[in-house]
């Protein structure tokens, strides 16, 4: 019987671990029109993620696509207004062919209101957008239990509700734009921006 020899040092080896693949924040891209499956999509953007050089383009808005843009709502009638104006200037910005105000409570038009308004224009999915900054009460229970009882209306619609504003990097970009506009008005550089217009309240205390 021959005996095996056995080495006397077995061989080692080392498993590097590489980096997390580097994620980008996601960017808009614009697209021509396109079909797929039947859906019409928007011509105008889609959301892309990249990660390590690998790009995927997803989530796109079709023509049959709605979106709700819901905020708390006023018994002050011009801050009712300006969601009007936020959802104009959304709409023309994304080119998504059907989009809604609604304001949760105080105010119409409702949940309940444009969801109707939105499936009476042909949208057969709504994307229910809530316009606020933290994902609060109103996001976690108020605006789910109104959008499932407007929803019981129209039977095969489905939707969606997306989170709020919350901790997004463009907010910064939007406070900080806010706080140079003050500081060239105080200086008697710029008029009041259109939020603070007649109001007085742009100023050194």
């Amino acid at each position: 019987m021959h005996s095996a020899t056995i080495p006397s040092q077995v061989p080692s080896f080392r498993v590097r671990a590489r980096d997390p693949p580097s994620l980008h924040f996601p960017g808009f891209h614009k697209f021509s029109r396109i079909t797929t499956k039947g859906r019409t999509l928007s011509t105008k953007c889609c959301l892309s993620v990249r990660s390590e050089g690998l790009e995927r383009f997803e989530h796109l808005m079709g023509d049959k696509d709605a979106v709700i843009i819901v905020d708390h709502g006023s018994r002050r009638q011009e801050s009712n207004f300006m969601l009007n104006e936020f959802v104009a200037m959304f709409k023309a910005r994304t080119g998504y062919r059907i989009v809604e105000p609604a304001h949760m409570e105080l105010a119409a038009p409702s949940i309940r209101d444009a969801f109707k308004t939105c499936v009476l224009q042909g949208a057969n999915r709504v994307m229910v957008s809530p316009f606020f900054l933290s994902p609060g009460r109103h996001w976690q229970q108020d605006i789910p239990a109104l959008a499932a009882e407007a929803s019981r209306e129209h039977s095969g619609i489905s939707y969606i509700i997306t989170a709020p504003l919350g901790l997004h990097e463009l907010m910064v970009d939007v406070m900080n734009d806010r706080i140079k506009h003050c500081l060239s008005h105080v200086a008697g550089d710029a008029d009041e921006c259109t939020v603070c217009a007649g109001t007085g309240k742009c100023r050194l205390y």
